[in-house]
């Protein structure tokens, strides 16, 4: 599995990635297909310091996608990112979510990311079990802010410092 800097040509299949997910209402909550003219300004947005990197499977396949955005988008703000997973149908239940963490954790010094925050449903149980396992902790929850399909459910926010381990 590798990790590289995702280009603007792969913009096609990061979205296919994403919207792959919605069906489930697990993991976003957009409720309908996104365009590719849609995440235009959303790819754009990336930068040195916050990038998006495409996973490839040993064929140079892209797999799955991780991204670092910025957190709220306020200048006091900067050493925080959000992080973003998203992993295609043939690449889930191989490990891919957990070496995206992985890879990530090995990024943050240089980046200057000291604190990255998750905001993952309360149903989707693979995700928070995903990132327990590398100590995020719940740092809020925003009680069943979300109506997906006529049920309301929970946004859990969770968080890890990185400025405290190195």
């Amino acid at each position: 599995m590798q990790f590289r800097l995702a280009q603007h040509s792969e913009l096609p299949q990061i979205v296919h990635i994403y919207n792959e997910i919605i069906p489930s209402r697990l993991a976003t909550a957009d409720l309908e297909p996104v365009s590719v003219a849609d995440r235009e300004a959303w790819f754009n947005s990336f930068t040195q310091t916050h990038p998006l990197w495409v996973i490839l499977n040993d064929a140079q396949e892209i797999i799955g996608w991780v991204g670092l955005e910025p957190f709220y988008g306020r200048p006091a703000y900067e050493h925080t990112a959000e992080i973003s997973i998203y992993i295609d149908e043939k690449g889930r239940h191989q490990g891919v979510g957990t070496a995206a963490i992985s890879f990530v954790e090995q990024q943050v010094k240089q980046l200057g990311i000291s604190a990255i925050v998750c905001y993952i449903f309360g149903h989707n149980q693979p995700s928070l079990k995903l990132f327990e396992k590398f100590n995020y902790q719940e740092w809020g929850r925003l009680p069943r802010v979300a109506e997906l399909d006529g049920q309301q459910r929970d946004l859990v926010i969770m968080g890890k410092r990185y400025d405290e381990e190195q």
